[in-house]
């Protein structure tokens, strides 16, 4: 069924990009490409790698969706960019969006609002070889997350099992980024739960439980096996179901985000308490992904869900005869 053109105007779809997840947002974007095209979007792949950004305003986009994953694309860098040209775009604005890329500071944010999340310890990627590690595994016991503050899709996440695993896993994430995450790790069930929309309009959709071989949910599992499962509905019980999407609601509040998001949460399998972990304000889009997969069950489909993304494009300082509003 073809559908009536239900956005006007150019629309570019940012993918690619610079950051170390450049692969996986070209599988996003291609697969927006082809959606939006589908239902009569006038849609066009812009990768900001290859191409310099004034381009958009040069060439008459109208529109941006952006399907840029980690730094220069989800980090605020792009949005920042697009409210200077005046093009909307999708997802959230400049403050949400730099602030959810750094774990540290969103779960700084989190503290600060009472919301649960692992206890941590920053790391700086210069000081990490003087670091007191029977300190670290004292605080947060083993095993023992560590990550890059700034890094998405698992890169450079490692389950640090031993004392003597500590120092490689420091120096992988270091090479990945300037601060590094040490986290407690939570043993129990990991969930994750879209939103879409913005303020008191945002609506949580349902909760996927992701089973992942040997509880390993890494990049290789993410994106090219189909050994994880995902399950939706996710067979918790319904209250519980209810908590997590209230939790994540107010996750994403806070934080100040808009048009769509995901929040990943670890529920202790004692005693049930559910552990935000963290926030991706550009969600992958890509056969594995787990928005769209979640939309499917709340009756939208792929091609709606991106044409739904677009039709809340906007700009946080709209540009009225040449001055911010």
């Amino acid at each position: 069924m073809t559908a009536t053109t239900p956005v006007s105007g150019k629309v570019a779809v940012l993918m690619g990009g610079r950051s170390a997840e450049r692969e996986v947002s070209l599988m996003s974007g291609q697969g927006v490409l082809a959606a939006l095209r589908a239902q009569g979007v006038d849609a066009h792949a812009f990768d900001p790698a290859e191409r310099d950004l004034a381009e958009l305003q040069r060439d008459g986009f109208a529109l941006c969706f952006i399907a840029l994953h980690g730094r220069f694309g989800e980090d605020g860098t792009v949005q920042g960019a697009l409210e200077l040209l005046g093009i909307p775009y999708t997802g959230s604005g400049v403050m949400a969006s730099s602030i959810a890329i750094d774990k540290t500071m969103t779960k700084r944010v989190w503290i600060a609002e009472g919301l649960p999340t692992p206890i941590y310890t920053l790391v700086r990627r210069d000081q990490w070889r003087d670091l007191d590690m029977s300190a670290l595994v004292a605080q947060l016991g083993l095993p023992m997350i560590v990550k890059p503050a700034s890094e998405g899709s698992s890169i450079g996440v490692f389950k640090v099992m031993t004392p003597g695993d500590l120092p490689a896993a420091l120096a992988q994430a270091a090479a990945c980024d300037a601060d590094i995450l040490c986290e407690q790790f939570i043993a129990g069930d990991e969930v994750t739960c879209p939103v879409l929309g913005e303020g008191d309009q945002a609506r949580a959709l349902p909760v996927i439980r992701i089973v992942a071989p040997q509880g390993n949910y890494d990049y290789q599992n993410k994106y090219f096996t189909n050994d994880t499962q995902y399950l939706v509905p996710c067979g918790l019980p319904v209250g519980e179901e209810q908590a997590i999407q209230a939790l994540v609601l107010k996750a994403y509040r806070v934080l100040g985000c808009k048009g769509w998001g995901r929040v990943d949460v670890m529920i202790d399998a004692v005693t049930r308490q559910a552990y935000l972990l963290e926030i991706n304000t550009s969600p992958g889009m890509t056969g594995h992904s787990l928005v769209p997969m979640s939309a499917r069950a709340a009756g939208i489909s792929y091609e709606a869900l991106c044409v739904q993304l677009l039709q809340g494009a906007g700009l946080e300082h709209a540009v009225q005869g040449g001055a911010s509003a």
